[in-house]
């Protein structure tokens, strides 16, 4: 997994066309798969992207596709996924690497177990094949495995893929449906005329548009606030570990204490530390404190603070007249977050208690950043007070996994398509309203 090294450039890089049907903003698995959704149904539609396509936390995430969400809301969203990535590289003409192995994870104590049968029973009344497994049973799926585990749940029809080639498939798979792509480009401001969405005004000339969707990744919020939308996010740093090669073990994706893993085609384990990670203070981060607090305190085990270059970058372009200011996306076409070492080591260690007959090493590691909202569930549908506007964004960390079945549903609503999934619990207006208080909100 190249993904800090690796430029995905498109072919399609000259001046978009003056007018379509539909503009999407953001070039990442959501983006992509909005663009493919809307050019099949049948609209003009155009994609812009500030950098190269799938550059960014599209293609440095795990590489897992499960239905083991946070909230029983998401399940559905979960399950719709799965059933488009069971036939996804038949759909888009294009190896994505799906591998359907499962998801398994370890419990260690009764209050995972506890955490493991409210789960399971959620899941049971949405029509998900859930197990609940035994130290024994833990040891027939894996027998290699040492460890304090006591539990473990099962999806056997979660799996896993290829992030290095799942966006460049979609963009590829749009673009022959009909759809533009442009790499490269910023997309500058959201045009609004008469209360409506008109077009988006790109850095190589404006695009009439009366459908514009949003989905640009940890950046949406900054992009929509220029036109009065405010969408509490913030980006989580999260770093991943790649190891060297070794002798195929297992096409299970897991959970274990403290580290994830997957093992790819190629024999090399894919690991991340579990829920851990760092909220690099910025502007984003500041002013929506107050939301994110009690989310922040709730996981305050995995989650550090750091102060450095983010928050001055931000300070620095809220200047007027500056360069910062004028060229703020231009200068962050390619961004390379560094990896946390400790993390690295952290997870690399756990894994080899894991696996002790193991003789691996670090191949590569890299960061990304995750964008989140306050109650960790997308932001995905119309937006009233503008018509014509669209937002798929907020995956929080699912957007993977997640991505095609929430650019369907997206596509349906803007389409008048019966919606695949209940939209209900993503809609914008929910943060106005203050229904983020999740019926239960699982331990992982």
């Amino acid at each position: 997994m190249l993904v800090h090294k690796t430029l995905y450039h498109h072919m399609m890089n000259g001046i978009p066309r003056s007018s379509v049907d539909a503009v999407v903003i953001g070039g990442g698995i959501a983006g992509c798969a909005a663009a493919y959704e809307l050019a099949r149904s049948g609209l003009s539609t155009t994609l812009v992207e500030k950098g190269a396509i799938g550059y960014e936390q599209s293609t440095r995430n795990w590489g897992w596709v499960h239905q083991q969400v946070r909230y029983p809301h998401l399940i559905p969203l979960g399950v719709q996924s799965v059933r488009i990535w069971n036939h996804l590289a038949e759909e888009l003409k294009s190896d994505v690497g799906w591998i359907q192995g499962g998801n398994l994870s370890l419990g260690f104590d009764p209050a995972d177990f506890e955490d493991f049968e409210t789960w399971h029973k959620d899941a049971a009344q949405q029509g998900l094949e859930t197990r609940l497994l035994s130290r024994e049973k833990i040891k027939e799926l894996l027998p290699e495995l040492r460890g304090e585990w006591t539990s473990g749940l099962y999806i056997p029809s979660d799996g896993q893929a290829n992030p290095d080639l799942v966006t460049q498939a979609y963009a590829n798979a749009a673009e022959a449906m009909g759809a533009s792509i442009h790499s490269e480009c910023s997309a500058l401001k959201i045009d609004v005329t008469g209360g409506k969405v008109s077009g988006v005004l790109t850095e190589r000339g404006q695009i009439n548009a009366p459908i514009v969707v949003c989905a640009a990744g940890a950046w949406s919020s900054r992009l929509l606030r220029t036109i009065g939308v405010h969408i509490p996010q913030r980006a989580v740093r999260s770093t991943v570990v790649r190891t060297t090669p070794v002798s195929p073990l297992t096409k299970i994706t897991a959970w274990g204490d403290g580290v994830t893993f997957r093992q790819d085609h190629l024999g090399r384990f894919i690991l991340a530390g579990g829920a851990s990670s760092i909220y690099d203070l910025d502007g984003d981060l500041l002013r929506d404190f107050k939301r994110f607090l009690p989310l922040a305190w709730r996981n305050r085990r995995w989650v550090r603070m750091r102060v450095g270059k983010r928050l001055l970058a931000d300070l620095g372009a809220m200047v007027p007249g500056t360069k910062a200011r004028r060229e703020f996306w231009q200068r962050r076409r390619r961004i390379d977050p560094p990896p946390d070492h400790a993390a690295v080591k952290r997870s690399l260690q756990r894994f080899q208690e894991m696996f002790p007959s193991l003789e691996i090493g670090v191949d590569r590691s890299w960061a990304g950043y995750i964008d989140s909202t306050p109650d960790q569930a997308p932001v995905l549908g119309a937006i009233d007070k503008i018509p014509g506007l669209h937002i798929l964004t907020g995956l929080s960390g699912h957007g993977f996994a997640l991505g095609p079945g929430a650019a369907q549903l997206l596509a349906d609503l803007i389409t008048g398509n019966e919606p695949s999934v209940d939209p209900k619990p993503f809609r914008y207006q929910r943060f106005a309203e203050n229904d983020l208080a999740p019926v239960h909100q699982y331990r992982r």
